[in-house]
């Protein structure tokens, strides 16, 4: 897997995905690593973060985070800033766990910070507090440059900031007819907010602003910004969680929503069970929705993937030692839908709760 890295790269440079001027800035941070100019790869790379920022540049965003994670390593490995390095390897690791170097293109320095990083994430997967790779990339995912704002049109309730919001905010904000009042709105709407406020720093806004960011890039399905899916949604509200894990669904499981491991759903069976025609007939139509080939067994197109929260990483005030949020990709029942279970219902509405109380 030597030439992992190299491959990911350039197929980056090649995608359409990435808008005319990413692949060109992405090319002259290359040049400059290569070249040694450590410092001005850096600022080259900050500029692509910065230009990838830009709205209608999600999917851009997603691609580049691991790129940037491992240059930014790379570079400043290479200037003798382990400490720092190995922050941006265990994120790149978290989108390439398996990675490997050619030692005839990198130096040493940068092979041994990787693995140095590589061994660390390793080590942690014996601490259950720190095993999850969502947890340790959003601890080293940077922070929004504070120039990026969204924007503040009639949309901008719709966003992820809709999880934060009471029914009266809502109401009160399409009320607001021009850009000013919208704004002036924004600005006191984060100012009830502000945990400190004879601080300069907004901390509450700053974390959310962060969950977001870190939500668009990692969690992003077509066009669905990834803080606007259920996954960004329990991300924004939650934070990372405790550790997660992610695996095939098979033929036989049926445990939490069984009708979700079926292709046809128990409607379809009531349906069939209805009187009308012969018993041929009517034991024919069973047959067809219950019978061999209606289990869902491609595991290439159908997984589970959880998030489990210990309860030193929920909020306060929530009571359970531990909650389990599942998220199922189904061919024809959808991608990374959040099993709505009594104890997930009540954890979010309890964090929406909390969220809420700190405007009054």
């Amino acid at each position: 897997m030597k030439r992992t890295l190299s491959f990911l790269f350039a197929i980056l440079v090649a995608s359409s995905l990435l808008a005319a001027d990413l692949p060109q800035l992405l090319q002259k941070a290359k040049d400059q690593f290569r070249l040694a100019a450590y410092n001005e790869a850096l600022a080259t790379l900050d500029q692509l973060e910065a230009e990838s920022q830009k709205e209608g540049r999600e999917k851009d965003r997603a691609a580049l985070a691991p790129v940037l994670a491992f240059y930014r390593g790379a570079c400043l490995a290479s200037m003798d800033r382990p400490a720092e390095a190995q922050g941006q390897f265990e994120a790149f690791l978290a989108f390439q766990p398996n990675a490997a170097l050619d030692p005839a293109v990198y130096s040493k320095k940068v092979i041994a910070s990787l693995e140095n990083a590589r061994r660390t994430l390793t080590a942690r997967k014996q601490m259950p507090e720190q095993t999850g790779s969502l947890a340790m990339a959003y601890r080293a995912f940077p922070r929004p440059r504070s120039e990026e704002q969204v924007s503040l049109g009639e949309e901008w309730a719709d966003g992820p900031v809709r999880f934060l919001m009471t029914p009266e905010e809502r109401r009160a904000f399409t009320r607001l007819a021009d850009t000013v009042s919208r704004s002036e709105y924004v600005t006191a709407f984060w100012k009830r907010r502000d945990p400190k406020p004879e601080t300069s720093e907004n901390e509450f806004r700053d974390e959310y602003e962060k969950r977001v960011a870190f939500a668009d890039s990692r969690f992003t399905q077509g066009e669905t910004a990834g803080s606007l899916t259920d996954r960004g949604m329990v991300f924004i509200l939650l934070g990372p969680p405790t550790y997660a894990g992610q695996k095939p669904l098979t033929s036989g499981e049926d445990t939490n929503d069984k009708a979700a491991l079926f292709a046809y759903r128990p409607a379809d069976v009531k349906v069939a069970s209805l009187p009308g025609g012969t018993t041929t007939d009517r034991t024919r139509r069973i047959d067809k929705v219950t019978g061999p080939g209606t289990r869902m067994t491609d595991a290439a197109k159908n997984w589970r993937e959880v998030w489990h929260y210990r309860r030193e990483v929920l909020p306060k005030g929530i009571p359970y030692h531990q909650v389990d949020f599942e998220f199922v990709t189904k061919e024809g029942y959808g991608e990374n839908v959040l099993q709505r279970e009594t104890q997930v219902l009540d954890t979010l509405e309890k964090a929406k709760s909390l969220l809420k109380q700190s405007a009054a």
